[in-house]
Parts: structure tokens; sequence; C-alpha cells
């Protein structure tokens, strides 16, 4: 009998059905072949045989027969995820049941922390309000996987759990029985899965990936999220011994159907769309509570003592029943639902809701309106002595009032800082303001904005539509901004972020649009509004330059007091994408550490409350890795409590797909909020030389990564055609357009394919390229360079920052392969721009690869992370055959073979190596 606990038993059992389906399915003749590939792979991966036999056994294949194959091994690697999480699922759950102390990243370890350093519970009680943590939904394309993919993994997921659980009990006739049914359960499963295309026909719709972020709150989110909200502030109260009041620490957002930077597609009416979906699927999930309450709270008014205020809500309850009239809180909930509902048919439409009973009932002004009925409820049962009843369901939904409000997630309105000006000149030019907005010097800029902020005269004429389309499409968009604030309340659409901003006129250009629709309210120079204005640094010049810009925005009065009537808080957005892109990985993460700890000395001087908005990816490219470790490794003070952070692709599925995932990564990103604001988690005995070295390190690996990518003529061709690059837009993966521009210059590139077509090749070069030269250097210029060595050592064990970035290259580097890279520099035309450029990128993958090893000490990347280890280990033989297989195919399809069958298989290979490596841009 297999091992129920035992990770590979679980592969080769899924493997071995995958198998007999394939055979099964497709015949003997494929079977044989797809066996012949993977015993080969694993005989390459165990060093027992050279890449060579594995390329001539699919050079030349027919591209029909090699279609099988590519989803066969696509099929194996997503059974091989599968299995692995669910292992790792179950472990956490082991460990927690062992009795050992709480790992990192969760709340249990978090008040440990607390205990040990002596925080006063008072401290946190202040810091309370104060405290935001938002994970940030973005379409960013990054998930390869259509929804009906991850619906058929997702049951065989439960049966393989159910399977654990029988195997794991006494073995008898009926567990038998039960074992046979999952296996064929599984076996459907699977065979459904093996004829149903893995890649979409045609890209998605921005509706579809907005429903497509929605589901995530069906499926974890709406339940998990006030269930953290609520553990904390509970934590809290039995700390303190008194009562505190109700916080929701996580408030959601989202870009779905918001953020229109360089995506046409995003228009009026898709943030129509997107506002009243969100909207409908929170007052929906209120609606199915309080009916579960409505049931639960059977409690008669003979047996308890009820309020005042809880009989006057049972009174307007409008529910007469006679079996109910000793039953006071089930008339209350009645007559609250039959509200929800009216106000469900009143905020999104009469076909909403089914049924006519709830049309006497008014709908809720206010989602505090809403919120003010279950506090009666609540008070009441509580003067009852029934206070476990209320810290029970009625508990989490008052929180999740808190949390979602009427409309579920924060939108952000994103554009890029180029288009906001060419409105703008627009606008001005039609009214007879400036001619040319764009000629005026950023002095003359910014007294004309001041201006324009500081009267109520309208610029735009209602009704008025003559301008380009441009200019209507962001006039569209900040009207129904305004509109779904009307409608759902104003956190609907709190924030309004400038992409590429470089100056303070960048960051008042939107005000003024947002003052034409009325989310700003001119007063001379005491402005109101309801939205953050939020500039985003994304090169390395931004970012340095980011401090000295915001400082001169606070310097303009108006300014300063739209800050102050929103709190004094001020949002910065950091980019990661565009600074890896700009001057590579070392460069990039210095860039935004020393920017940071820039913005929060200037935040402190002048008395501005700092809340960083993280826009990571899913990939260390895209400034991705553990959540927990990112925060953790923050300038001390960048992390006053408030933390957003961009969510996106393949990592919204795999952390937010279940409630088990969704709880353990949701607990990590407070847990990690929660420590960097209170604890000091740096222990640098010299910050300031910690910074000399990583500035010095910073420069030289920029201009290591600039030689190549910036200054070597033959780069761009080396880019283009060794990797899919233009293949990825064909893949169907986003609404996106994959370019800003038509253009092959770098800095137009959209970041996602720039990742992507890196990691298809299996080079993961924005990941570490130059940073073994940078080490080197430092090392060996130098008196003595075992004792700079040690240097290193120390930074790597005493300060987070340092470990985090090297960690994170670590866990890019274990996924290239240099060998397969080998294979992609083949297809380049030019031989001597392949054999150059091929030869520098293995020639710094080796040297960044042993000053890994000398500084930390590790005999390989992933000795600190075994699992991860196992994963790249298990899932290695897989992505061999879909490499191999995809540089044939590009070879093929490049040489003028464009049939169907051909940029399918291109199609299918980028597919299934997206979903192997678990990180694709």
């Amino acid at each position: 009998m297999e091992n129920p606990i035992n990770l590979q038993d679980d592969i080769r059992y899924l493997g071995r059905i995958l198998g007999e389906v394939i055979a099964q399915q497709e015949g003997p003749e494929v079977f044989d072949l797809v066996e012949s590939a993977r015993r080969q792979a694993f005989d390459v991966a165990g060093q027992e045989a050279d890449m060579g036999a594995l390329v001539d056994m699919f050079r030349d294949i027919d591209p029909d027969r090699a279609e099988p194959v590519i989803r066969a091994f696509s099929h194996f690697a997503l059974m091989a995820n599968l299995a692995e999480d669910i292992h790792d699922e179950r472990s956490r759950l082991e460990h927690q049941r062992s009795g050992a102390p709480a790992p990192d990243s969760t709340l249990e370890a978090t008040w440990a922390k607390f205990r040990e350093a002596a925080v006063p519970p008072e401290d946190l009680a202040e810091e309370l309000p104060h405290t935001l943590v938002a994970p940030v939904l973005t379409a960013h394309p990054t998930e390869t996987r259509r929804r009906t993919v991850f619906d058929a993994q997702k049951h065989i997921a439960k049966a393989m759990r159910r399977r654990h659980a029988l195997l794991g009990g006494p073995q008898n006739v009926y567990a038998q029985r039960d074992l046979e049914a999952i296996d064929a359960d599984i076996r459907r499963r699977l065979t459904v899965l093996w004829q149903t295309a893995l890649i979409r026909v045609a890209r998605p719709r921005i509706e579809d990936e907005i429903e497509v972020g929605l589901r995530y709150y069906k499926l974890s989110l709406l339940e998990e999220i006030p269930r953290i909200n609520l553990e904390v502030v509970a934590r809290l109260r039995r700390a303190l011994g008194r009562e505190v009041p109700p916080h929701a620490i996580i408030r959601p957002g989202s870009w779905i159907g918001g953020d229109h930077d360089g995506n046409p597609y995003v228009t009026a009416e898709t943030l129509d769309y997107a506002t009243r979906r969100a909207a409908h699927t929170a007052l929906q999930y209120y609606c199915s509570e309080l009916h579960r309450l409505e049931h639960e709270l059977s409690i008669s008014d003979r047996m308890s003592e009820v309020s005042v205020d809880l009989y006057a809500l049972a009174e307007r309850g409008h529910n007469d029943v006679p079996s109910r009239v000793d039953e006071p809180y089930r008339r209350a909930l009645h007559g609250v639902r039959g509200r929800m509902l009216a106000t469900i048919t009143a905020l999104i439409g009469e076909d909403a809701v089914e049924g006519q009973w709830h049309r006497t009932h008014e709908p809720y002004a206010s989602a505090e309106e809403f919120a003010a009925d279950l506090a009666i409820i609540d008070a009441s049962l509580r003067i009852s002595k029934d206070d476990i009843i209320a810290d029970d369901r009625l508990a989490r939904l008052r929180v999740a009032v808190q949390s979602f409000g009427f409309h579920l997630y924060s939108m952000d309105i994103r554009q890029n800082s180029e288009r906001y000006a060419d409105v703008l000149t627009e606008i001005l030019r039609v009214a007879r303001v400036t001619e040319n907005y764009r000629d005026l010097s950023e002095e003359e800029k910014i007294a004309l904005l001041v201006r324009e902020l500081e009267t109520p005269r309208p610029l735009v004429p209602t009704g008025h539509a003559g301008y380009g389309e441009e200019t209507n499409r962001e006039l569209g968009i900040f009207r129904q901004a305004a509109a779904s604030v009307e409608r759902f309340g104003p956190q609907t659409v709190p924030h309004c972020i400038i992409s590429m901003a470089e100056s303070v006129s960048d960051i008042l250009e939107p005000m003024v649009l947002l003052k034409e629709v009325g989310l700003i309210q001119a007063n001379g120079q005491s402005p109101t509004g309801t939205v953050d204005i939020i500039p985003l640094f994304e090169t390395i010049d931004d970012l340095n330059a980011g401090a000295g810009i915001m400082e001169k925005l606070w310097g303009i009065p108006l300014y300063r007091e739209y800050l102050r009537q929103r709190g004094d808080v001020q949002e910065v957005m950091l980019g990661y994408s565009d600074s890896n892109k700009d001057g590579g990985y070392f460069a990039a993460n210095w860039a935004l550490y020393s920017g940071e700890m820039d913005v929060v000395r200037v935040c402190r001087e002048n008395g501005v409350r700092l809340r960083l908005f993280h826009g990571r990816g899913g990939t260390v490219g895209r400034g991705g890795g553990p959540s927990y470790d990112a925060i953790l490794a923050q300038p001390h003070g960048a992390v006053t409590g408030s933390v957003r952070i961009t969510e996106q692709g393949e990592i919204i599925s795999a952390k937010y797909g279940s409630r088990d995932t969704a709880r353990w990564n949701l607990e990590a990103l407070v847990s990690a909020t929660l420590e960097a604001s209170v604890l000091d988690v740096n222990d640098l005995d010299d910050p300031q030389r910690a910074y000399e070295i990583m500035a010095w390190l910073s420069e030289a690996s920029q201009r290591k990564y600039s030689d190549l990518a910036h200054r070597d003529p033959g780069f761009i061709q080396y880019f283009t055609e060794s990797t899919p690059l233009q293949e990825i837009g064909a893949l169907n993966i986003g609404s996106r357009p994959s370019s800003r521009k038509q253009t092959k210059s770098l800095s137009d590139l959209r970041a996602i394919p720039w990742v992507l077509s890196w990691s298809q090749s299996r080079v993961m070069l924005p990941g570490w390229f130059g940073v073994g030269t940078a080490l080197h250097e430092w090392i060996e210029q130098g008196s003595n360079p075992q004792e700079r060595v040690e240097e290193l050592r120390a930074l790597n064990e005493c300060w987070p920052f340092f470990n985090s970035v090297l960690s994170n290259m670590a866990q890019v580097m274990s996924k290239a392969e240099m060998g397969l890279a080998r294979l992609y520099a083949n297809l380049i035309d030019n031989e001597e721009v392949a054999e150059r450029i091929y030869g520098t990128i293995k020639e710094e993958y080796d040297l960044t690869l042993a000053m890994f090893e000398r500084i930390t000490g590790r005999e390989h990347l992933l000795a600190d992370n075994p699992s991860l280890a196992r994963s790249v280990r298990s899932r290695y033989p897989y992505l061999l055959p879909l490499n191999i297989i995809q540089v044939e195919l590009l070879r093929r399809y490049r040489a003028g073979d464009h049939r169907d069958s051909v940029t399918a298989g291109i199609q299918l290979t980028m597919n299934g190596l997206a979903t192997a490596l678990r990180n694709s841009g």
C-alpha cells in the first residue's frame, strides 16, 4: 500500500493513471513515444545520459506527432504541481498538530515575537486604526491555465485528499471499495482533461478577467479575510483584557477593469462592469450569511432577554409568521435580509434578485447603515450573555462588512503620465486656457494646474464630446469612476495611480480630471476629495528622484491641504518591472531600497505618514518572491502599519485558489506588516557601511548588465531570436497588448513578455545577470579578499534585505538551465552574435553561481529551501521535452513552416513550460 505522506508516490500514482489515459485515448504508439521521452528525460536529469539523445528524438518530428507528447508532459507537470500543493498543505497541518513552535509568517509566531520583545499590547491597539494590508489583484496576463483546467485540478485535488484519508485509516473491504471509486473518479477527470484544449482559442476579454478575479473571492477570500481580521482584534482584546474597536486590517483591491495603462480595451464600460459585479458579489454573500443566521438564531424571547432596539428591528422585519412570534432574532434578520435584497435590486438591477417578497423593504443607503443593524443584533445577544453566539457567524459578518463594504474591493484607476498630459493638453486647448500645455515649463505647468484646482469652474462643458478618441475614453473612465463612487460608496474607487511619474506636474494632472467629475471639490487652497493620488516610480532614475519630487509636491500649499484632509497619508507606488529591465536585478533592488529610505526620510521630516504600494509581479524579475520576506526586507520606517501589494496571474491561483492556501498567504502578509511596523528586524552593526557596499555592488552590476542589454549591438537580435518573444502575443493569456508601442525598443516592451521570454528559454536573465561580476569585483579589489567575503557573509546573516536579494536570486537560478539555453541560441541567424552573447551569459551564470556559494557557504542554490529544491528536482524531467520540442518547432516556424500544427505546438509548449515553472512573467 502506498504511503499517503510520500510525495513521490502521489506523483507516480497520478502519472500512472495519466499514462493509462494516454494509452487508452491515443494508442500504444503515442504512449510508447511519451514513455521513451520520459525515461530519456529522467536519465538526463539523473546525469546518466546527455541531452543529445533527447534532441535527436524530436529532431524533424512531425508537429502532429509532437502534439500529444507536448500535452502529455504539460499534464505530467500539472499533476506534479497538484501533488506538491497537497503535500505542502498536509505538512503545514501536521506541523500545527504536532505542537511544534509556529513557523515564521504565521500570526501565532508573530504574537510570540511580540511577547519575547515585550511589545506593550497598548502600542499595538494604538496602531490598529492605521493598519492596512491590501492584496491588489491585477489582470497582468501570466496565468496561462484556463479556468476549465483549474476546475479539473480542484476536483482531482479533492479526490486525492479523500484518498489520503482512506489510506491513513483502517484497511478493509469498504475502504478498498472507496479507493477504487476514487481511482475511477480521477481517471474520469483526467480523461476529460486530456480531451480539453489547454490554450484558449480567443484572447480573453476584460470582462472574462474580471470574472476570474471575482472567482477567488468565492473560493476563499470572502471567508478568510474576515476570519483573519476578526482574529487580530480578538487577540488584542484578550491581551488587553478590554474591548478593542473592530478594525478590518485586510481590505482588498483590484486593477482589473480600471488599469488602462497601455490597455485600450479598458473603458468606462469595463469599469462599470467591474464595480457592479464586485458589489453584486459582496451583497450576495451578505444575503447568504443573513439567511444562515436567520436559520441559526432560533432564540426565543421566552428563554432569553432581548433588547428594546432588537424588538424594534424585529417589528420592521415584516415577518408575521405565527411560528416566529417569540423569535425576535429571526424576525429581525428576515427584515435585514429583505433590505439587503432590496439593496441589490436598487444598486444592481431588478434581474439580480429572484422573487418579490423583499419589495416591501427599503434598501440600505450605505454599508454603515447595514452595519448599524448588525450591531443592534450583536448588542442584544451580549445582554443575554450570548457572547459565544455573537462571536461566531455574526461577528464574521460584521467584520466582512468592514472589510468589503458594498464595493467588495477598492478599484484603482491607473494611467501613464504621458496619456494624462495628452488629455489635458487637448482639454486646455479647447477651453482656450493655453494653446499647448506640453510646451510649458514644469513651473508653468504647476502654476496652471494649481489655478485650475483652486476654482470650481469646469473645463469640460456638460455634454461636450468634441475631443479625440483618447480624451473621450479617459474622460469616460473618470466619469464612470464618479458614478460608481456615487452608487457603491467612496471606497469603490479611492486610488488614482500615475505610471511613469517623473515630475510634480505628472501628479497634479489627474487631480484636474478628478475635479472635473466631482471626485475632488475645489475650495480655493483647501480642496477636498475621496481619492488618494499615487505616483508610481518605475525606472531607476525615477526611483532615485522620487523623494525630491514628493518633497516639492508637499511644498505646494494646495496639495498639502488636500493631503491633510486625507489623513496626512501619502501612498507611493514602487515599480519593480521597469527598474529591473532598466538596470538589472541588483541595481533595481538597490534603487528601490535606497529610494524607499529617501522617501521615509522626507515623510518623517514633513509629518506625512507613508503607505507603500509594491508593484510586485509573480517572478523575481518583476519583484516577486516570498511576500513575508520581502516586507521584512524593507527599510526601517517604510512599513508603518500599511502595505499594498499587487498579486497577479498564476500567483493569485497559487495563493488564493483554496481556503487553506488563502489563509496561509494572508496570514503571511499580516504577520510581516505587523512585525515590520513594530519590531526592529534589521540587525546591522554599521548600516552606513552596508549601504556603501550595496551601492558599489549596484553600480558594478548595472554596468555589467548595461554592457550587455543596452550597449551590445547584437543583444536585441539575440533576445528576439533566441526566445519565443514574437510568439507570446499569440498565446491569448490576457487582454493587454505585449508592448506599449509597436516597436522593438527594450524600453517600450512590457515587463511580462520580457520576463516570460527569458523564462521560456531557461536563461532567467532578469533575475540574476550582473550579480556575479559585481560580487567578484568587490571582493577582489580589496587588500584582503577573504575578509571581504566574511563581510558579505555577515550582511547575508543579519540584513534581511541582502539575504532576500540573494535568496530570491537563487530561486531563479535554480530554474535556469544553460544547456537548454544553448539550444535556443542556435535559433539565431548570426552565428557570431549567438556564440558571443551566449558565452557572456554562460560565463556570468557560472560566476554568479560560484559567488553565491562562496558567500552563503552553501553547496547548492537551494540548500536552505528543501521544499523548492524538491519541486525543481521533481519537475525538471518534465521540462526537458517541452523545451526541446519548442526549439524544434520555433526553428521550423522561422524557416517558413507556418502550418497551424506548428504554431499550435509552439503555444502548447509555452503553456506547458509556464505551468511547470510555476512563474511565467
